[in-house]
């Protein structure tokens, strides 16, 4: 079962010139999943949060595309909250971890990359389900 400590900031590769910097991620080399689905967050209003599960079996790469917001991780032990605002840089997420995205900037975009196509079964969206499901499978 993750831990905190396998939610890990990567750095993604960039490519820089006088036209401007173009931002690469390429499987098997940028991350430890193969990429089954792209989705993104935007015009997020103040004050909302997304998120708030947990996956079974999905890993999800979020990156800050533009703007920026926290991502608040819990293990069901601890909990970490992690500043994205760079579009070079994004948070892996491996699946048994709580997530929320919360404090979005004005014009923000949340790019996630997932391992797994969008599978309901695959979400536990009740905190008190998540806590029972961490000590089940540790």
């Amino acid at each position: 079962m993750a831990r905190l400590s396998d939610c890990i900031v990567i750095d993604v590769i960039e490519v820089k010139n006088g036209r401007g910097i173009l931002s690469i991620v390429e499987n098997p080399d940028s991350l430890p999943f193969k990429i089954k689905r792209v989705f993104y967050l935007y015009d997020i209003p103040a004050g909302e949060s997304r998120g708030a599960h947990a996956h079974k079996e999905c890993s999800q790469f979020i990156i800050a595309a533009s703007g920026s917001f926290d991502v608040l991780i819990n293990d069901g032990e601890s909990e970490k909250r992690i500043a994205l605002n760079r579009p070079s840089k994004g948070l892996l997420i491996p699946p048994g971890i709580w997530a929320s995205e919360e404090n979005f900037s004005g014009g923000s975009v949340c790019l996630v990359l997932t391992s797994e196509r969008y599978i309901e079964s695959d979400y536990i969206r009740d905190y008190g389900q998540f806590i029972k499901y961490r000590a089940e499978n540790t």
